[in-house]
């Protein structure tokens, strides 16, 4: 995940914040036999995943599960010749190590635990971080066929869908059944989970690989200390606690914000390229279930009042930001918030991680941080709280590929309960937990902390989708633009938001009105509906 500033997330961490193939295997063999391919160590009855470590049968699994069937059919792909010499996969370099390296002690590599047990190398190639779509698109525009496996943020789907580069997985999902709704062990939300992060028009193009939903901070320290309680409630009339509402969150920032002191309201980010996602959150609460973009027609409704009320919200808000909002990225305020400068923040799940850890000499708030759901609206008798995902690096396959179905199988091997918890508790990248199996699994409670994990699941089961359909880029530099425009004082909150349904109206029709309506009326799938009480 990058920076707009050129400063990667990875360079954060380091200054120290730090179909038949499968059907005809399976006829020649028994099924719960384990193979002769299968390592020492295993708990019974399983057939492959990691060992040498205290908990390493929790990431184990049987032939019948969906990290089983990935193996069983990779392996049998190596015995009948079909399988590929290797599988190029292209990932972002801030996630390699995740990968890469044993986790924990005693343990395997991911990398290394397919090879054993599948005999397909894969071949790892680092995209640099910020630049994983612009070295997709090189390769598809060019047909270099480098790749067989795309690593590239979630909200490039459409796009990379409708240009033909990469490919309809629906045909391996149902030979292979990844699971990804299953109640215990799946996506958040079941299929609404499902629908958000691998699908485009009600088909599979990706795998996640990443948990990128927004989550929001605050200084724990600060909001139970007694003083600070005692001269809130006297102000405004009710106890100092985490804000439900934006309006409670408004008054919560203006009172701890103290620049001349060291200390601001809130950070939640205002700069190009990303503060808009904090727009979105405003935006989205306006009405029960969700105010959306759209109409089923194309039509944007984002200069009706609910945009311009969300729009002067987010200029408003800056009056509790550093002086400097509008250009600090993400080392800034990780920076800022882990030297203790910020009552308030909204970041990549990942904060407590780096920031709330004894090992990172650098940051301040170590014991000290707490994890609270977004702020939402009273709207339709409850509480309207909603979160976006945005970037999330997702696993796709290239039409390029003469490897595809090889390729799709070690998407479902990575993307699976199992192999993911264990692989997204390992602190040597940035893949973040997003699924139900991670949020009970013990090595991610102490990488990520249960305090925040347990607020994370529930965030993530109010997120709404940002824009993933035809044309994301061109929708989200017209949003952006003109939010930057009404931060900066040259345009009023109404002539933003008209401006920018102008430009959206013209992108429609650039892009393809069918294909985009058609997108926009199946992404409503994607969207919670959950309303939470008042009291």
């Amino acid at each position: 995940m990058a920076t707009t500033d050129g400063i990667t997330r990875r360079a954060l961490l380091n200054r120290g914040f730090t179909f038949g193939v499968y059907g005809a295997a399976i006829g020649m063999a028994p099924r719960f036999i384990r193979p002769a391919w299968a390592q020492e160590g295993l708990a019974p009855g399983m057939i492959g995943g990691p060992t040498g470590f205290p908990g390493a049968e929790r990431y184990q699994y049987g032939p019948d599960t969906p990290e089983g069937r990935a193996v069983e059919a990779a392996r049998a792909m190596v015995g009948n010749g079909t399988a590929p010499a290797r599988i190029v996969l292209g990932l972002s370099d801030g996630s390699i190590g995740q990968l890469t390296q044993p986790f924990p002690a005693g343990a395997p590599s991911v990398k290394e635990l397919w090879e054993r047990e599948t005999g397909i190398p894969i071949e790892i190639v680092g995209l640099p971080n910020g630049q994983e779509f612009t070295k997709v698109m090189q390769d598809i525009s060019t047909q270099g066929g480098g790749f067989d496996i795309y690593s590239v943020e979630w909200n490039r789907l459409g796009d990379l869908a409708e240009s033909g580069g990469i490919a309809n997985l629906d045909e391996f999902v149902a030979a292979y059944r990844p699971e990804w709704d299953d109640p215990e062990e799946g996506y958040v939300g079941g299929a609404q989970g499902v629908a958000l992060l691998n699908q485009y028009r009600g088909s599979t193009y990706g795998v996640s690989l990443d948990g990128d939903f927004q989550s929001w901070f605050y200084r724990a320290d600060l909001f139970a200390d007694p003083a600070e309680q005692e001269a809130f409630a006297a102000r405004y009339g009710y106890p100092l606690a985490p804000p439900r509402t934006w309006k409670q969150h408004a008054e919560m920032a203006a009172f701890f914000h103290r620049p001349d002191r060291g200390l601001f309201g809130c950070t939640d980010l205002r700069n190009q390229g990303w503060g808009y996602t904090n727009w979105y959150q405003r935006y989205v609460t306006m009405k029960a279930p969700n105010q959306f973009l759209f109409a089923d027609d194309g039509t944007p409704l984002i200069h009706g009042p609910e945009g311009v009320q969300a729009t002067q919200e987010y200029v408003d808000s800056l009056s509790h930001h550093s002086p400097d909002a509008i250009s600090w990225g993400w080392p800034e305020q990780y920076g800022n918030f882990g030297s203790g400068g910020a009552a308030m923040t909204c970041a990549f799940s990942n904060l407590p991680k780096f920031l709330d850890n004894p090992g990172n000499a650098g940051s301040s708030v170590t014991g000290k941080v707490g994890s609270m759901l977004p702020p939402g609206r009273e709207v339709g008798g409850g509480i309207n709280s909603r979160s976006v995902l945005w970037y999330s690096l997702t696993g796709m396959v290239s039409a390029q590929s003469r490897a595809r179905e090889a390729a799709y199988l070690l998407l479902q091997w990575l993307g699976s309960a199992r192999i993911y918890a264990w692989m997204s508790a390992n602190p040597g990248g940035y893949l973040d937990p997003f699924r139900l199996s991670d949020f009970a699994d013990p090595l991610v409670q102490e990488t990520y902390h249960a305090y925040h994990i347990a607020v994370l699941r529930e965030t993530v089961a109010r997120s709404v989708p940002t824009i993933n359909y035809p044309g994301a880029t061109a929708f989200h530099n017209a949003l952006d633009q003109n939010l930057m425009a009404a931060l900066t004082g040259e345009k009023t909150a109404e002539q933003a938001m008209a401006d920018t349904a102008s430009e959206w109206e013209r992108i429609v029709r650039r892009t393809g009105e069918d294909k985009v309506v058609d997108a926009i009326q199946k992404a409503k799938a994607a969207w919670p509906t959950i309303i939470d009480p008042i009291a």
